[in-house]
């Protein structure tokens, strides 16, 4: 008999590709969405994607639940063997109220948590972020960051989103030791996830890609991210279910760091055609433009920036290497044209 997989936040960007590869590995996925009217939206992205979209309405169902309210989680939980948890929020701008992103993404994984553990579900994958990892200076004498790292919340250089992902990580790990021990628990850490999405309704990281192919700056920042395949990510997500050698375990999930301009000059190197800018802005100029604008000024801290990201324990878990990040960049870029969003 299938097993079956609750999947919060299952209208998002990376939760519809883990949504698909769920399903090809024969499980059933109860879909979480805010409103059901929501459901139809994942099942029609999925499907064409499918090697065998049949009984498609049997494996693939859905529940209503909201990060901040308790409604409906234990009916939810009910004939659940795995639980995976990506819903958290993820702004291109950050909020005035750092508390808007902070209390959703904690207490959105600790009711996730309590939900799991009172239904006797004790196989459960976190999504967190690299954010929780590198969001803060690399310590003195270390090269590379690893899962050892941890962001430090109280430094005044994080922004509102790295410290929501950094603490609601903290929270996931403090109730497991603390109140349920049985729970294998994995945790997940994407970097700045791009690629080809499974539909239109795509998120944050998106948008950057779509933003640098409308040439919408006239410069770009020198700042940029450890980037990482959507589809590696998904992979990654479901490979670790069955894998008890990721039970306790973080596992930071990166191709490698790449800057706006880097994915700029892939885009510009596979479509000579396209108006895409290149050209990198001066650090003092972003700074004097952040004192104006909080989305400017929340990057910042990172300009100038490379970080070096030891993913060995993701290679070890997909027993591969990784996509390449600028050919991801490529896919996307091809989506977006083909699909007349840019």
């Amino acid at each position: 008999m299938s097993k079956t997989v609750l999947l919060t936040g299952a209208s998002g960007y990376i939760a519809k590709h883990i949504t698909l590869q769920l399903l090809e590995a024969g499980y059933h996925v109860r879909g979480s969405v805010r409103s059901l009217s929501r459901a139809a939206e994942v099942t029609e992205a999925v499907r064409p994607h499918l090697s065998d979209a049949k009984n498609l309405d049997d494996r693939l169902t859905f529940a209503a639940l909201d990060l901040m309210s308790d409604d409906g989680w234990d009916a939810a939980m009910a004939g659940v063997d795995v639980v995976v948890h990506t819903a958290s929020p993820f702004p291109i701008t950050q909020p005035k109220n750092e508390d808007d992103l902070i209390r959703p993404a904690v207490d959105g994984a600790l009711r996730a948590l309590r939900a799991a553990h009172k239904g006797g579900v004790t196989r459960v994958i976190l999504t967190s972020s690299t954010a929780a990892i590198s969001g803060s200076a690399l310590p003195a004498g270390d090269t590379s960051f690893d899962e050892t790292n941890w962001t430090d919340p109280a430094d005044p250089d994080t922004s509102a989103y790295t410290r929501s992902k950094t603490l609601a990580e903290q929270a996931a790990w403090d109730f497991v030791r603390e109140t349920a021990p049985d729970m294998q628990l994995t945790v997940i850490n994407p970097g700045f996830v791009i690629g080809a999405p499974l539909d239109d309704k795509f998120g944050t990281s998106i948008s950057v890609i779509e933003r640098i192919m409308r040439a919408k700056d006239p410069m770009l920042p020198n700042f940029g991210f450890p980037t990482v395949d959507v589809r590696d990510v998904a992979e990654m997500h479901v490979s670790a279910i069955e894998n008890p050698q990721t039970y306790g375990q973080r596992i930071m999930t990166v191709d490698k760091f790449m800057k706006f301009v880097d994915l700029a000059k892939a885009i510009k190197a596979a479509f000579p055609d396209r108006n895409i800018v290149t050209r990198v802005a001066p650090d003092f100029v972003v700074r004097f433009l952040g004192l104006f604008d909080p989305a400017i000024k929340s990057i910042t801290p990172g300009l100038g920036r490379v970080d070096r990201m030891d993913n060995a324990r993701a290679l070890v878990t997909l027993g591969r290497g990784m996509r390449q990040a600028h050919k991801s960049a490529v896919d996307t870029a091809a989506y977006l044209i083909d699909n007349k969003l840019v």
